[in-house]
This record gives C-alpha cells, structure tokens and sequence, in this order.
C-alpha cells in the first residue's frame, strides 16, 4: 500500500534533498562542508526572518528548548509560560526540571494565548526574564499573536522565546520585525529533512541574559556554538548528511520565496477546512493555525479509530489527538512539502473512513469544496 504523510512532523520529504542525504559523507573540518555550513546559515537566517546568528544542533526541538532554557537563565531567576498546549507545556516542564521558578499562564485547550495575561504578569513580576510562548501549538492547532505579544514584551526587560517548531516555514513569522528575541525549530517541519536538527536564532537582547547565566550546560552551550561560526563549523560533530540536505531544502524554500510559502501554506489549510466543514465536523481550534487543522471527533466515534482506520486501510497518516485530547480530535497537517493533490487525499480517505465507521455524509461534497478553494486561490 502506497503511504501518505500528512503529520505535523516528520514531514513529506522532497527528492532532491533525501537524495544528498545518499551521497558519500565528507568530512566535517574540511573547506568543503564549512562552505555547506555558511550556505545553511545565511538560509536560515532567511527562513527566521533575521539577521542574528541562528544557531545549529544535532538533536530534536526539545533538545534546542532545553538550551533557550539553560542559556538564558540562573538560579533564583523568575519566567512566565503562556501555555495553550503540549508543547508550551513542556516549556514549563524543562523550567522545572532546572528548579527555575515561572508564572504559568495556561489557556483552555483550543483558545490562543490572552495577551492580557501576559501584560498583567509581567506587570506583576517585573523580574521575569522571559517570556516563552509558542508560534503554532501543534496540539491543539491555535496560532498565537506573536507580533503583538512581541510588542508588549519589547517594553519591558524580559527577553521574549518562541517556540516556532511546527510554525516555522508555514505561519507567517519574522524574527526581527516582530522584535522575538529567540526563535527556536526543528529540521522535520516546515524545513522539510528528517529529524535531527534544530535551530536557535538569538537576539542582541538575548545574548547579554546568555553571558551572565549560570545554569549548568555543556553541549548546548550557545556561546560555544556563536563562536564556531567564524570558523564555519559546530563545536561537536554536527550530523553531517542532515546539514547536507538541509542546504538542498533551503534552495527550494528561496527559489518559492517565503511569502509565496506562507501562502500556499494559508491555501491548503483553508481547503483542510472547507472540506472537513463541508461533512459536517467542527474544528476544534478557537484561532486556527496554517500548519495543521484540530478536529473535533463526532458523537460516536474517537479520534484514535479514525486515526488508525486511515492509516491501516487508506495508507493515510494523520495525527491523533495528544494527553487529554487523544479520542477527542484528529489532525491534519498542511506543513512543508505538501501541495494541493495531498489535501486531496487525505479528504478523500477521511470521507471514507467516516462512512465506513457509521456517520452519515455526502461523498465527495468535502473534495468539491476543497477544489472550490483551490481554483478561486483564495487566501
């Protein structure tokens, strides 16, 4: 059976960069990748929207969120957590692992970050050094306001740290502009390569937090990896093959242009959209994002069964549901290197999945709305 990949991460990889990845290794202190190196960086300083260092990483995101943690931060220091999710709850969850005291602001699930919130908790705990917040919460699918919490937190003396992991590439973000002091992802989403790799881009603002902190680090030592990039190299063994495709994949997000990505990636998720409301389902986020569309699961049915369903007999993966929200929707991502045909499918194979499950729909009605929203092109 053919498979389908319509994850929220890993990501549908393109040929011309899991092809580099077959290529013979080279060595990594050589003229030949440090070339390789500096093409990757000034690419992704492109991608973040910035012209600060963005900092390299063999690991997953949560490896580079840990660093945004160790690296800005000391012992006896105050942050505030807006948390609309799994993943802005794992900001907090590091915090406490490193015994950091932080001001948790959680919001019910599908509701995106209340600025309020933010402003009264930094009013209340003018200490705080940061703010950690996320772009797009893969969990519950909610975007969050990031240029104007940005705005609100350039006010003030705390730093402001975006977890941009799912978000990067396919919601509309920039670094500089909108005044983000960290932005932190991973290879195996908007920049369509395996997992393996993540990405800090770091602030003037941030770096004087990142010279006086004293939490203990050593790998992720950001000042560590500022300094190797004069010599076009990482500090550590860098995964040599991911940083190889990934200069591939960076050509073809220039060669689209990100404003046209982030355009593409707001039409495929105004079709996901369509379609699914086009069979009678509800979508589960109050502030919808562009990488991934939440469902809500009809009475009846879990969002575990549909999940398996598409996978097992459609060859379709989706995403289930995360912690509380498991049986109570399913997810569709739009993210990467996804077109038009995959939201096609993934519709398609949902529409039958529902009908062979018991609930009652038209065939076919999610596809013509879907396709309505492709031929008008609208944004």
């Amino acid at each position: 059976m053919k498979k389908y990949l319509l994850t929220p991460g890993p990501t549908p990889v393109p040929a011309e960069a899991a092809l580099k990845e077959s290529l013979p290794i080279i060595h990594h202190r050589t003229a030949a990748f440090g070339k390789i190196f500096e093409e990757v960086n000034e690419g992704l300083k492109y991608v973040f929207q910035t012209k600060n260092d963005v900092l390299i990483f063999a690991s997953s995101g949560t490896g580079v969120m840990e660093g945004s943690i160790v690296n800005l931060l000391s012992p006896g220091d105050k942050l505030i957590v807006s948390d609309t999710g799994k993943f802005g709850e794992r900001w907090w969850k590091i915090a406490k692992a490193y015994g950091i005291e932080y001001v948790l602001l959680k919001e019910e699930d599908g509701y995106p970050t209340d600025i309020e919130k933010i402003k009264k908790a930094l009013k209340d705990n003018p200490q705080a050094k940061a703010v950690y917040t996320t772009l797009t919460e893969t969990s519950t699918c909610v975007v969050n306001d990031i240029k104007t919490i940005g705005e609100v937190v350039a006010n003030t003396e705390a730093v402001l740290v975006v977890d941009a992991i799912s978000g990067l590439g396919a919601q509309e973000m920039h670094s500089d502009k909108w005044k983000v002091d960290v932005v932190v992802t991973g290879s195996q989403k908007g920049l369509m390569i395996p997992p393996g790799l993540a990405f800090a881009s770091v602030s003037e603002k941030a770096w004087k937090l990142v010279e006086n902190a004293k939490l203990p680090k050593f790998y992720f030592d950001w000042k560590q990896a500022r300094k190797s990039i004069a010599t076009k190299e990482t500090p550590y063994t860098p995964a040599i093959s991911l940083i190889v495709a990934l200069s591939e994949s960076l050509k073809i997000i220039k060669d689209e242009g990100m404003e046209n990505i982030w355009k593409r990636h707001q039409l495929l998720a105004d079709a996901t959209r369509a379609g699914v409301k086009a069979m009678g389902l509800q979508l589960f986020s109050k502030a919808p994002c562009n990488a991934v569309t939440a469902v809500s699961v009809p009475q009846g049915l879990t969002g575990s069964a549909i999940y398996k369903k598409m996978r097992d007999d459609f060859g379709v993966n989706i995403a289930a549901g995360q912690g509380g929200l498991k049986d109570k929707i399913f997810r569709i991502a739009h993210l990467g290197y996804m077109e038009k045909f995959d939201i096609i499918i993934a519709l398609s194979a949902l529409e039958m999945t529902l009908e062979q499950s018991g609930y009652k729909l038209e065939l076919g009605r999610a596809i013509a709305e879907a396709e309505k929203i492709f031929l008008s092109g609208c944004v």
